[in-house]
C-alpha cells in the first residue's frame, strides 16, 4: 500500500510519475496551509509558502537522484536561505518541517504515505488545538518601572518582589530622558492578583512616584 511509484529508482522518472508527485505535493501543501490557517493566527504569505514548500522539496529530491555533487550544492544553497530568514514560533517551525516531510515522501515516490501522514498530522493538529491547554505565559505579566539613574536597579525592589511575586526576571534595561533615568522591564507572575494595586503603590513609594506600567506579557512572535 505504501510502495513507491518510482520503484525505488529515480532514474525511471517519467512525465506521468513527475506529474503525480508534483500534483499531490501541491494538494498536500494546500492541506497543510489550511490546517495552519484554521489552527490559529496566520498570514497570507506564510500560508502560500507552506503550500509551495512540499513541491520544492519534492523537486529537490528528484533532482539529486543519487548525485553527490548535486546534493552538496543544494545543501549549500539551503544554508544561504537559512541566513536570510528570521526565527519563527514553535507552530510555524513545526508546520515548515511538516511540509518538508511531505515533500520528501512525495519526492521519493511514496505518494500514498504522504497522503496518510498529511491527513493524520492535520487532524491531530486541529484536535490538539481545541484542547484547553493553558501555558504559564498566560499568567505572566510585563512590568516596566522608571527610576532615577543614581538608584541601583539590581536589588532595589527585591524585598517587594519576594512579598508580592512568585517569579520575576529582568528582560531589558535602557536609559531614557537623556540618560538621567533607567527603565527596567521585568517578566513576572503575581502571587495574588487582588493585591496588584497594593503592589504598584509600594513600587511608587520606592521609585519616587515615576512611571510604572503593568500589563499582559506578550511573547515576541519571532521566538519559541
Amino acid at each position: 500500500m505504501f510502495d513507491s511509484i518510482l520503484q525505488n529508482n529515480l532514474s525511471t522518472l517519467t512525465y506521468r510519475t513527475a506529474f503525480i508527485c508534483t500534483g499531490f505535493s501541491l494538494l498536500l501543501g494546500l492541506a497543510i496551509a489550511l490546517c495552519y490557517y484554521f489552527s490559529g493566527r496566520a498570514t497570507k504569505y506564510f500560508c502560500i509558502s507552506l503550500a509551495i514548500l512540499p513541491v520544492l522539496v519534492q523537486t529537490v529530491i528528484m533532482l539529486v537522484n543519487g548525485n553527490l555533487g548535486t546534493g552538496v550544492a543544494i545543501v549549500g544553497a539551503f544554508s544561504l536561505i537559512r541566513f536570510r530568514s528570521i526565527p519563527g514560533t514553535s507552530r510555524e517551525i513545526t508546520c515548515v518541517f511538516f511540509a518538508m516531510v511531505v515533500g520528501l515522501a512525495a519526492g521519493t515516490g511514496y505518494v500514498t504515505y504522504a497522503i496518510f501522514i498529511t491527513v493524520f498530522v492535520c487532524v491531530s493538529m486541529l484536535l490538539l488545538n481545541l484542547l484547553p491547554f493553558r501555558g504559564r505565559k498566560e499568567k505572566q505579566q510585563t512590568l516596566k518601572i522608571t527610576i532615577y539613574e543614581d538608584l541601583d536597579y539590581t536589588e532595589i525592589f527585591d524585598d517587594l518582589f519576594k512579598e508580592y511575586l512568585k517569579y520575576w526576571e529582568i528582560e531589558q534595561v535602557k536609559t531614557i530622558n537623556m540618560g538621567s533615568m533607567y527603565q527596567i522591564v521585568y517578566k513576572m507572575e503575581q502571587r495574588d492578583k487582588k493585591r496588584e494595586k497594593e503592589f504598584i503603590d509600594a513600587l511608587r513609594c520606592r521609585n519616587g512616584n515615576l512611571n510604572i506600567v503593568c500589563g499582559r506579557y506578550i511573547q515576541p512572535v519571532d521566538q519559541l
